[in-house]
């Protein structure tokens, strides 16, 4: 379970620097919150709120105890 989070982390890190990269320089248009017109206007909020997940999703695995 603890792999799993730490991969969940490490997809919405990515996923959330790359809309936050994208949106403040325009190049490298690579992330989810670019593909889902859903998300139009609120990109950068959207980036962010998936850092934040990375971020709490790695402190859940490093909370659970190792088999």
């Amino acid at each position: 379970m603890k792999q799993f989070l730490e991969f969940l982390g490490v997809l919405a890190l990515l996923q959330g620097s790359g809309g936050l990269v994208y949106e403040l320089t325009g190049t490298l248009r690579w992330g989810v919150t670019q593909r889902w017109a859903v998300l139009d206007g609120y990109e950068i909020y959207v980036s962010i709120a998936l850092i934040v997940l990375g971020l709490a999703l790695f402190a859940a695995a490093d909370s659970r105890k190792a088999r």
